[in-house]
């Protein structure tokens, strides 16, 4: 393991140092690992395309699954995602910080390229003191579970080392994640919203805010899916 890559993120009063780190290696366009309320992530500037596909091949992931993009702040929606819907406000309002992606239209004048999105994005604001300071300095990130494609999702930062190696060029390590569940995901691009994946939030909490649609029932040959974002 390179303990020169793994830097303690554990305590506000000591880990500026670590934030600065990281907060440079994603202004170079390199990749990081960060802890979050759920699972560890893997993030990079989410306005950097080459970053972005540095990303999708760490993990050995194609364009077709772009990877969610974490803010700082409730108010960073707007600026992201246009047409918001009054439910998706109050989701956000309930569920923010916390285990709540929302995918939405993204805003047409953005300079980006995460993937083959269709014009949306998929958005999480962490309720993660660590990931928060992160992201306060670096903007949004694009970030995806920290593992390779196909194998369990890192709850903490040895585990997400030993999947991704040198391809980070810092890991911010605040400990197991207190979660160590995906987030639940939400689709508010259609007609109504309609849960794409359960995760840290029950359908019966999302629907005592908002009216949800249930995730359709899996195929005979269906498996479950990768957790698309931390």
């Amino acid at each position: 393991m390179s303990l020169i890559r793994i830097k303690d993120a554990t305590d506000p009063a000591t880990w500026g140092p670590a934030i600065d780190e990281a907060v440079n290696a994603v202004g170079r366009g390199e990749l990081v690992v960060l802890p979050t309320d759920t699972v560890y992530g893997i993030g990079a500037d989410a306005f950097d395309p080459r970053a972005v596909q540095r990303l999708l091949d760490a993990k050995g992931r194609g364009r077709q699954m772009p990877p969610p993009v974490l803010i700082p702040d409730v108010r960073t929606l707007d600026g992201l995602a246009t047409d918001v819907p009054d439910t998706v406000r109050a989701l956000a309002e309930a569920f923010w910080p916390g285990g709540l992606t929302v995918i939405l239209r993204a805003q047409p004048s953005l300079a980006w390229d995460l993937g083959e999105t269709h014009g949306t994005v998929a958005l999480r604001m962490p309720d993660h003191p660590a990931a928060l300071a992160l992201l306060r300095r670096t903007g949004p990130l694009a970030v995806s579970s920290a593992n390779l494609t196909g194998r369990p999702a890192a709850t903490t930062a040895t585990e997400a080392y030993d999947q991704l190696g040198d391809r980070v060029a810092v890991l911010l390590d605040a400990g197991a994640a207190p979660g160590g569940v995906a987030s639940t995901i939400v689709d508010a691009t259609g007609p109504a919203l309609r849960v794409v994946r359960l995760g840290a939030i029950d359908l019966a909490a999302l629907a005592a805010v908002a009216p949800v649609m249930a995730p359709p029932a899996p195929g005979p040959d269906e498996g479950r899916p990768e957790a698309p974002a931390s």
